[in-house]
């Protein structure tokens, strides 16, 4: 290629030499750091107001100047009193009660000198308290070598400690023993009803006149189209208020039907509160246990664990274990054949096909019929489920140190609550639901298994069995603890499980109202058993 011709070339471009550049940059950082430097220097900032700061720090406490001081006598005085309290406290528990006493006078010297220096609004002076500060730090010096450092102090209080924490647990089991004792009293205005309605029911004829008119419908009781409810009670008046409930809360009353159970004691009494009184056209029936032939000992566990002598001294003869079992699993109601007859509702009634299993301590406040129409999607027992983290699943219940309950149920599996509970007696039957029963009863023989009471055996029972039931439809715990007023406003039945029922003194007032607006106050025998 020719090369061009010198006027047509590109004029070659002058380049700037390295020490140049380097020269530049240095000039402009030195710039830079001069300019920091003025900035940063004392006469271009404005003066920190030191006043202002101190203002701020002590803004609404009372806190004075002179307390801030390294050298305030005030700020001694009060250190002083606050160690000397606490000399005091410990000189009265190891029955110094001299030294305790000239340490309050010196602590009440030194407080009237504050004082009287917080009127003026002048700070104490060296010369009026020097004798209260010397008097007080002997005092303090006199405290230490009687040993009140802070390693006397803390294992006396350790061990004060330890004493309250026992003094607690034992009134702790006292108070469980009384409330347990309550929970089982059975009210005078309770006995006196009974012995009332028993008198009732002997003398007057007309009453049996009545329940035999009221009977003829004897055909409900069998009927399977109607919504059958049972209760196992020997309580009057809670099972009245069961019915009551249930038949005020009813869309079609004339629909429902009651099946109580209860014993040889009360059964007059009973039959004759039900028919002396009428609820909304509910149908109820009143039977006794004692009427079962098939109730006996050769096939009952719990029958045939009565005739045992060790389960006899255990639950009757008030020998005591040492404290290992508390007093609520020694209670002989556990053992009551009432109690564990929900085990043999097929029994009971051998021509229902579906009931509503209710205890004689709830209150029902709204309409049950939905009951009746659920889908138990081929289990047995319907129920709300009871866990919520760890509470109330199998292990709180059962004792999985034993192999055969570890071996068979989930200790995470999920509790449920008998209460309120509805029961599918075709799959109850096909199931064989009271032979599971009874082989869990007779392998418990020895209470190793769980505690005597009727969940247990019926988690056991209902293990893979049990519909879980929306929680509105059964709301726990007023009998023993707070409930969420929402919860009480939306369920249907409301559970006063615990020992804090309803017609006790020991409920808790603010549900009562819930239980006695079910209660006619008004009635004759009521008023003359004192009820109110």
């Amino acid at each position: 290629m020719r090369r061009r011709a010198a006027e047509f070339r590109r004029p070659v471009r002058r380049r700037f030499s390295s020490w140049f550049w380097f020269t530049l940059c240095g000039l402009a950082a030195l710039a830079f750091i001069v300019i920091l430097s003025k900035e940063s220097a004392p006469g271009t900032r404005p003066a920190f107001n030191k006043r202002y700061g101190h203002d701020r720090i002590t803004e609404g406490l009372n806190i004075t100047e002179e307390m801030l001081s390294p050298d305030s006598v005030t700020r001694q005085l009060n250190d002083q009193i606050s160690l000397a309290k606490s000399f005091v406290v410990i000189a009265k528990e190891s029955n110094n009660l001299q030294f305790a006493w000239e340490l309050s006078a010196q602590i009440r010297n030194s407080q009237i000198l504050l004082s009287n220096a917080a009127t003026r609004r002048t700070p104490l002076t060296i010369r009026e308290s020097e004798t209260a500060i010397r008097d007080m730090a002997l005092l303090l010096v006199q405290a230490q070598q009687l040993h009140y450092d802070s390693s006397t102090m803390i294992m006396k209080l350790k061990a004060k400690i330890q004493t309250l924490e026992e003094q607690v647990g034992s009134a702790s089991e006292k108070s469980s023993k009384y409330g347990q004792i309550a929970a089982e009293e059975v009210p005078k205005s309770l006995y006196c009803l009974g012995v009332r309605l028993t008198t009732e029911w002997f003398k007057n004829r007309n009453l049996l006149k009545k329940l035999n008119e009221k009977m003829e419908a004897e055909a409900k009781i069998k009927d399977n189209n109607l919504h059958h409810f049972c209760v196992f009670s020997d309580n009057i008046l809670a099972s009245s208020v069961v019915v009551n409930s249930t038949a005020l809360n009813s869309e079609n009353p004339e629909m429902v039907v009651f099946h109580l159970v209860t014993d040889e004691v009360n059964y007059g009494a009973m039959k004759a509160w039900f028919a002396l009184n009428s609820f909304q056209g509910v149908t109820v029936e009143v039977q006794k246990f004692e009427d079962f032939t098939w109730l006996n000992a050769s096939y009952v566990p719990v029958l045939k664990q009565l005739q045992d002598s060790e389960t006899k001294n255990y639950y009757f003869s008030g020998i005591n274990d040492g404290g290992k079992t508390p007093i609520k699993f020694r209670n002989p109601k556990y053992l009551s054949m009432l109690n564990h007859l929900r085990f043999y509702i097929p029994e009971v009634f051998p021509a229902l096909k579906k009931v509503v299993f209710l205890d004689d301590d709830v209150v029902v406040q709204k309409d049950l019929s939905g009951l009746f129409s659920l889908d138990l999607n081929g289990n047995v027992n319907g129920a709300v489920e009871t866990c919520m983290e760890t509470f109330h699943r199998y292990h709180k219940y059962l004792n999985y140190s034993h192999p055969l309950i570890r071996s068979h149920f989930d200790p995470d599996a999920c509790g449920w609550a008998f209460g309120m509970n509805v029961f599918d007696l075709v799959q109850w039957r096909k199931s064989n639901v009271t032979g599971i029963y009874h082989y869990w009863q007779e392998k418990n023989l020895d209470r190793t298994l769980w505690k005597l009471g009727t969940l247990p055996p019926g988690l056991l029972t209902f293990y893979g069995l049990t519909e879980p039931l929306d929680s509105s439809w059964h709301v726990l715990g007023l009998g023993y603890t707070n409930v969420d007023p929402q919860l009480i406003e939306n369920g249907a039945v409301l559970h006063f499980n615990g020992n804090s029922k309803p017609w006790l003194k020991i409920g808790i007032e603010k549900y009562k109202p819930i239980w006695d607006k079910y209660v006619d106050y008004t009635h004759p025998l009521m008023q003359q058993c004192n009820f109110h």
